[in-house]
C-alpha cells in the first residue's frame, strides 16, 4: 500500500506540467456550486435566454430543472438541429490492449482485477481494422488500458498509422501523455483525444485511484490542453457519472470544456456521458442515483450550455435510450461495438472493460437513424 503515500495533486518527475489556470478556475467554481440552491424560477430564466452563462448552466443542472426536462429537450433539439442539422455520426471503438498499471476501484481493467489480459499484434490490429472497414465506418477510436510498459507510445503510434490507412478519422482513448507525445501521435494520423476525469472531486479522486500514474489528478486534468498543444484538432471531456455527485461532476466537465474552448477556439470540443457499469468480478458497480432521466438532463444541459459541442452516446446505455437522444442532444453514436481486446475478425484476446447494453450492428444502428428522420454520417472530415 506504499502507493497511497503518493500525493495525488503533485506531478511525478516525467509528467509535463502545464502552465494553465483552468484547473484552479474549475475547482473553485465547483467547490462553490450547491445545486440545491436553485429554484424553478432560476431554471425558467435560464431557458428563456439564447446564450447561457455559467450561472444559468448551474441552474439547469440542478434538481429544480427536473420538472422542466421537456422544455429543455425542445430547446436542445432546436440547438442541435441549428448547429448539426439532421446528421448523426457513426463510429466504433477498437480495444487493442487491456494491460493497466492503475488500481482504480470502479474499472474492470484495473491492475488488481484478475481478468484475461491481451494485446493485439500489429498484424492483428490490421486484420481488425480491415474487418471494421467492411461495415462502411470511416471513424475509429483506438483504446488501450493505461500501461506505458505494455502498450507504449510507439506501439500506439504504429496502430494509428495502420488505422489511418482505412479510416478518415482516428481518435485515441489511452493514458494521458506529454504534449510532444501527442504531437508524435498526431503526426502518425490521430485526430482527436478522449480523456475522462472520472470525478472532479479531488478527495473522491484520491479515494478511488489507489495506485498508478492515474492517481495524479492535475496531470490527467490538463491532458486535453497538452493534446491541443500537440496539434490535435479535437478533444473530448466527461465524468464517470455515479462515481460521485453526478451534478457537480457534470458541472465541472462542462466548465472544463468551456474554458478550454475559450482559450483554444480552433479546437473541436465534445462530451461523452458514461455512467458506471458492472464489470467482471464486480457486478454491483452501478451508477446509484443516475437514472436515465438524470442522464438525459446532463446531456441536455451540455447542449444548451455549449451548442457547438459534439455529444457522444455509448453502448453503455440501452438501445431505446440511445435511439431517443440522437437528434435531441447526441450527435455521435457507436455501433458494432466490442469492448474486449479485438473480437471483430477473430475471437477476443482479452476480457472486456465493462458490460455493454446495446449490441446492435452498424447496419442496425444505421437503419434506426433513418427511421428517426435523421442522416447517418460516416465521414465528416477529409484530410487534404
Amino acid at each position: 500500500m506504499e502507493a497511497i503515500k503518493v500525493d495525488h495533486m503533485k506531478y511525478l518527475d516525467d509528467m509535463e506540467a502545464t502552465n494553465s489556470d483552468i484547473m484552479d478556475k474549475v475547482l473553485k467554481l465547483v467547490n462553490e456550486y450547491n445545486h440545491e440552491n436553485y429554484t424553478e424560477i432560476d431554471v425558467k430564466k435560464a431557458l428563456a435566454k439564447d446564450t447561457l452563462s455559467i450561472e444559468d448552466y448551474a441552474a439547469i443542472l440542478s434538481p429544480a430543472a427536473m420538472p422542466l426536462l421537456e422544455t429543455m429537450a425542445r430547446k436542445s433539439m432546436e440547438e442541435t438541429k441549428k448547429h448539426f442539422g439532421n446528421s448523426v455520426c457513426l463510429f466504433t471503438p477498437l480495444y487493442i490492449a487491456n494491460y493497466c498499471e492503475n488500481h482504480c476501484v470502479y474499472c474492470g481493467f484495473n491492475c488488481m482485477n484478475k481478468i484475461h489480459r491481451g494485446m493485439l499484434s500489429l498484424e492483428e490490429i490490421e486484420a481488425e481494422l480491415k474487418e471494421i472497414a467492411l461495415t462502411g465506418l470511416q471513424e475509429i477510436l483506438l483504446l488501450t488500458g493505461e500501461s506505458r510498459h505494455m502498450s507504449g507510445v510507439q506501439y500506439i503510434g504504429d496502430a494509428v498509422k495502420l488505422a489511418s490507412k482505412y479510416f478518415s478519422t482516428v481518435g485515441i482513448e489511452i493514458y494521458p501523455l506529454n504534449s510532444d507525445e501527442y504531437a508524435f501521435l498526431h503526426e502518425c494520423g490521430a485526430d482527436f483525444v478522449s480523456v475522462y476525469q472520472e470525478t472532479y472531486n479531488t478527495d473522491k479522486y484520491e479515494q478511488v485511484h489507489l495506485r498508478g500514474p492515474k492517481r495524479i489528478f492535475p496531470y490527467r486534468f490538463n491532458a486535453q490542453e497538452r493534446a491541443i498543444l500537440g496539434g490535435m484538432r479535437g478533444v473530448s471531456f466527461g465524468a464517470l457519472l455515479g462515481l460521485d455527485d453526478f451534478r457537480k461532476d457534470a458541472f465541472a466537465a462542462g466548465l472544463h470544456a468551456y474554458f478550454i474552448q475559450q482559450k483554444y477556439p480552433h479546437a473541436e470540443v465534445s462530451f461523452s456521458t458514461p455512467r458506471l457499469r458492472p464489470y467482471i468480478n464486480n457486478a454491483d458497480n452501478n451508477p446509484n442515483d443516475v437514472h436515465e432521466k438524470q442522464l438525459l438532463q446532463v446531456m441536455l444541459a451540455y447542449r444548451l450550455f455549449m451548442p457547438f459541442a459534439g455529444i457522444t452516446i455509448s453502448t453503455r446505455e440501452r438501445a431505446g435510450f440511445r435511439d431517443n437522444v440522437i437528434g435531441l442532444a447526441a450527435t455521435k453514436i457507436s455501433a458494432g461495438v466490442k469492448v474486449g481486446v479485438g473480437g471483430h475478425s477473430e475471437e477476443e484476446k482479452g476480457d472486456e472493460q465493462f458490460e455493454i447494453s446495446d449490441p446492435r450492428s452498424v447496419n442496425e444502428v444505421h437503419e434506426m437513424i433513418l427511421t428517426k428522420g435523421l442522416q447517418p454520417v460516416y465521414t465528416d472530415y477529409i484530410r487534404v
